[in-house]
């Protein structure tokens, strides 16, 4: 994928704070690490302001945008790369995922009144999306998110968000507050081209639910009475600073679900392009009512394995399904 011109501007000047950070600690020690650095820093600003930043220095094809953003001192593609280099490129993402993996909740996780199961499938070996809950005083908080782009860097903006909402859940701000903190951090900590899709929640041990959805898919409640899908207009995490949010609240009856998942399940293709899509699972969710978290996701990734049938996936997925189960005293 070629380097779109916005990613290139900010990649310049991601460059330019680099180099000036670069000859400050060269100008204090002046260690081969650090002058080596500096001219390959230099070399990478010279050939963006030649034009041909972001081609193989091997093959002269395009290194890609993604590995760009993950390193911006990149020089050759993939393909390219030296065995070392490539044994070493495996070693780094094989331990990112099982960095990532040790970041993601307990699986089949009772609390507050409140059952949950969630399936966390990568494309890759790592995953931009992002799943997490965490018991909290006599709450149940749920997060449920998909990072812009893909792979390593993707990843790492993942982890950011889940060290940023295990910090500030202690914290007691409210949901709204909560989140625009978070939208703040996060804007501040990464590039102008990076933002996140994001369900925060807090469930109540009574069944009383409060939402903020800054632009991901809509979360659904299942109940006896069918499928309600529960929307946002906001503007995904960092995006703007300044961006303010808004909650809403619900409230279930014991043997409700709440759903939450990212597109890569519902844009799944079969082998005529058709997609998944948001009504065959709202659909299928609704025939399984009552069913417990385990049953419905096992349902979901039945069907989904069945359409898509042989065809590979393309994009992250997850599904967390909550379901209010209070302990009877």
């Amino acid at each position: 994928m070629a380097i779109h011109v916005t990613d290139l501007h900010v990649l310049r000047d991601q460059l330019l704070v680099r180099r000036e950070k670069l000859q400050t600690a060269v100008t204090r020690s002046q260690t081969a690490n650090l002058v080596q650095l500096l001219e390959q820093v230099d070399k990478a600003l010279e050939k963006v302001d030649t034009g041909v930043y972001g081609i193989c220095e091997a093959c002269d094809d395009l290194v890609g945008a993604q590995r760009l953003i993950a390193d911006p001192l990149a020089r050759v593609c993939l393909d390219c790369l030296k065995p070392s280099e490539q044994r070493a490129l495996e070693q780094d993402l094989a331990l990112a995922a099982r960095i990532q993996a040790g970041l993601l909740p307990e699986q089949d996780l009772r609390a507050a009144g409140w059952k949950v199961s969630y399936h966390y499938e990568p494309a890759g070996l790592v995953s931009g999306d992002y799943c997490d809950i965490v018991p909290h005083g006599r709450d149940l908080y749920f997060m449920v998110g998909d990072v812009s782009g893909k792979g390593v860097a993707a990843s790492m903006l993942m982890a950011n968000l889940h060290a940023m909402f295990r910090v500030l859940i202690p914290t007691g701000l409210n949901l709204p507050q909560l989140v625009e903190r978070a939208n703040r951090i996060f804007s501040d900590s990464t590039l102008p081209t990076q933002y996140a899709t994001l369900i925060v929640g807090r469930a109540a041990e009574g069944g009383e639910v409060e939402i903020c959805n800054g632009g991901h898919l809509p979360l659904i409640h299942l109940s006896r009475s069918g499928v309600n899908n529960i929307s946002s207009a906001a503007l995904p995490i960092g995006m703007f600073h300044d961006q303010e949010f808004l909650s809403t609240r619900l409230s279930l009856a014991p043997g409700d679900s709440l759903v939450m998942y990212t597109d890569g399940l519902t844009e799944s293709q079969a082998a005529d392009g058709t997609e998944y899509g948001d009504q065959r699972l709202s659909q299928l969710l609704q025939s399984h009512h009552g069913h417990g978290p385990r049953q419905l996701l096992d349902a979901c990734l039945q069907d989904i394995t069945s359409f898509r049938a042989e065809m590979p996936k393309v994009d992250d997925q997850t599904l967390v399904v909550m379901n209010f189960a209070p302990v009877e005293h």
